[in-house]
């Protein structure tokens, strides 16, 4: 486990050990997860540069207020848009494209559980649309400017790495699949991720990339979220919250946004090349397994303690990129890439 201590430390040497006017975009950053990394991001960055997509304006106007409390150096832009669609995510990276040559750090943390089979105009479904398609469009359309930065080139995916589990390969969308088996499908949803990011960073050797779990953290995300089963879960979270024990893994939510930025920031976590970018570690413990299970490898997949996935897992992945499953992920993605956007 990386202890909080480190993580503290290690934000702390932002501003001393990266250059100023590092530039960050954060999707679904109005509310949780998004939202309290980009605040820690704007408290230790110099002179920082944020763009945050979101819905809300309100939420937005907030955020910028906060933000330029925490740094009034800091650059705070926010662009309104619905990103389950993905000619809109084209349009938002566009927006950031015309206005950047770089970005350091690209943070993905938009994403419901939606469990009333809700299709977009685009004939995705909802879930899956906003957790897994928008976000590897987001990556594959800003990964040029990733690969122009320097000093930090980071992607990050908050989802739940470590919990991956077979794919449902000939229903990749799940639209088959029971919404009472959420944990299959969550399993599904991870591994798909993976293959995804190992997909691109095979040509892009100077980026890092994460799928993380972020444990156990109030993000309201089941306010969000419709149906029966929903519903069940919201009523099982509040009877956890009044009976947890004081020492219950419940990850408050500034700490949350500490982790999330040490591992945008972090040199733990490599790219393909070796290269160490970002801020050192003051301790031995530096090597990190890759989602290939060696040292190092561009992708990881990470726990709420910031290690790497087991061995479990591991074999999971390697098992199912020996049938060819890999593959078939990039190229369904590919597809529906093309089929939406030409």
């Amino acid at each position: 486990m990386v202890a909080r201590s480190i993580v503290q430390a290690s934000n702390a040497l932002i501003a001393s050990s990266l250059p100023s006017r590092l530039v960050a975009v954060f999707v679904g950053a109005t509310s949780g997860i998004g939202e309290t990394t980009l605040k820690q991001f704007a408290k230790y960055a110099r002179e920082p540069r944020a763009y945050f997509v979101g819905r809300s304006q309100t939420a937005a106007d907030r955020i910028i207020s906060e933000c330029k409390t925490l740094n009034p150096l800091g650059e705070y832009t926010f662009i309104k848009a619905d990103i389950s669609l993905l000619h809109v995510v084209d349009d938002v990276c566009k927006q950031i494209a015309d206005a950047e040559k770089a970005v350091n750090i690209l943070f993905l943390s938009a994403g419901l559980i939606e469990l009333s089979r809700t299709r977009t105009s685009e004939n995705l479904d909802l879930s899956l649309a906003l957790t897994i398609y928008s976000r590897i469009r987001f990556i594959v359309k800003l990964l040029p400017l990733l690969q122009h930065a320097t000093a930090l080139r980071r992607v990050v995916t908050v989802f739940a790495g470590t919990k991956e589990g077979p794919l449902f390969q000939n229903d990749l969308q799940c639209d088959r699949v029971s919404l009472t088996k959420i944990r299959s499908i969550r399993g599904h949803m991870c591994s798909m991720i993976d293959f995804n990011l190992e997909a691109i960073a095979k040509d892009a050797p100077t980026v890092s990339f994460i799928h993380d779990y972020p444990g156990f953290v109030n993000t309201g995300i089941f306010e969000k979220t419709e149906g029966i089963l929903a519903a069940t879960i919201r009523g099982v979270s509040k009877v956890v919250k009044l009976f947890r024990s004081n020492d219950a893994k419940y990850i408050p939510i500034e700490e949350c946004g500490e982790r999330h930025l040490f591992l945008a920031t972090s040199a733990r976590y490599k790219p393909a090349n070796n290269e160490r970018c970002g801020i050192p570690l003051d301790t031995e413990d530096t090597e990190v397994r890759g989602s290939y299970g060696s040292v190092g490898g561009g992708v990881y997949i990470v726990d709420e303690n910031m290690e790497s996935a087991g061995s479990e897992v591991e074999k999971l992945l390697s098992k199912m990129r020996e049938e060819g499953l890999a593959e078939k992920v990039w190229q369904h993605t590919e597809s529906e890439f093309k089929r939406i956007c030409g």
